[in-house]
């Protein structure tokens, strides 16, 4: 089979029909299989997916909605074709883009293509702009040049959406996810970008601050996930580092002048010495952090799960 596409979906029943008839216009020289991920919705879309069903189009329903990563991971588990698809079901993402991001992996063999909504019909200062800001803090975190990061409408070799783990809220960062995983051949595609024509958006604004901190909480796991004790141990040792070390100046200094009959206070009358007390314990506290999240990486049965590209 040449592509499979993974649609999620959250209460698009007006859209379903007209979304699929558009992908059999798009698609007529491939064959393919359209998985829709029903996450939770109450607005009869599981309705409208069984009375679409065919030997190539098919169905997964959540009990209750779960977040499209959710919806992402059970499709990709289920998706047997050699490409994968994703895009989203409110009629925005164009499935006519789809042939040429196919061909850019197949001709110029790119392990993932990303569209990029070049020109938004999204709202200038509540998509926009946040829009903006959110692709070049993930361009300067991640490396990865590409102009939108969260687009919806992407293309994967098969080897890519198999040997990627998509929780959370991670699905905006699939394309740095491949790249940890060793598939850094990534390319992007400009694409037409539609206004929504039903319903409304079911993102607010608090997803460019959950991006964010799933942008640093992925940083992290991919620095030192496999060995916090580089980070929270060298952390800890130049806290305790710099707290003795202020210790040892407020002593030295009371002793001196109280060796020369000089005017001195009480190291415990001294607010910096409650600082450098603090930046002991601090320090003492983070490196136990370190040697315990250590443990736990030693411990996980996940610890040597290497990715290998082929064997002769």
């Amino acid at each position: 089979m040449d592509l499979s596409l993974v649609i999620p979906l959250y209460n698009e029943a007006e859209s379903l029909p007209e979304l699929k008839a558009w992908i059999e216009a798009s698609l007529k020289d491939f064959s393919y299989e359209i998985i829709f991920v029903d996450d939770g919705s109450t607005d009869g879309s599981w309705e409208v997916i069984q009375q679409m069903a065919a030997p190539n189009v098919k169905g997964i329903r959540f009990r209750r909605n779960y977040g499209k990563s959710a919806a992402l991971y059970v499709g990709f588990e289920a998706a047997q074709g050699d490409i994968v698809v994703t895009m989203d079901a409110d009629l925005q993402d164009s499935p006519e883009e789809i042939p040429e991001m196919v061909r850019m992996i197949k001709e110029e063999g790119y392990d993932l293509v990303s569209g990029w909504k070049q020109h938004r019909k999204d709202n200038a200062l509540t998509k926009n702009l946040p829009s903006k800001l959110y692709n070049w803090t993930a361009r300067k975190v991640t490396g990865i040049k590409l102009h939108d990061m969260n687009c919806g409408l992407k293309a994967y070799k098969a080897d890519v959406i198999k040997n990627i783990e998509v929780y959370g809220e991670m699905h905006r960062y699939i394309p740095y996810l491949a790249k940890n995983a060793g598939f850094d051949k990534i390319g992007e595609k400009p694409v037409h970008h539609q206004k929504r024509k039903y319903g409304k958006s079911k993102f607010g604004m608090d997803r460019f601050v959950h991006g964010m901190l799933d942008l640093m909480s992925l940083h992290f796991l991919s620095r030192f996930g496999a060995r916090p004790m580089h980070f929270f141990g060298s952390s800890g040792i130049l806290m305790f580092l710099i707290g003795f070390v202020m210790t040892v100046c407020i002593v030295v200094n009371k002793l001196y002048h109280q060796a020369n009959g000089l005017k001195f206070r009480a190291v415990t009358d001294q607010p910096l010495f409650y600082l450098a007390l603090l930046a002991v314990v601090l320090g003492v506290m983070l490196f136990l952090a370190g040697f315990v999240g250590e443990m736990i990486a030693r411990s996980s049965t996940e610890r040597n799960n290497y990715q290998i590209k082929e064997k002769l």
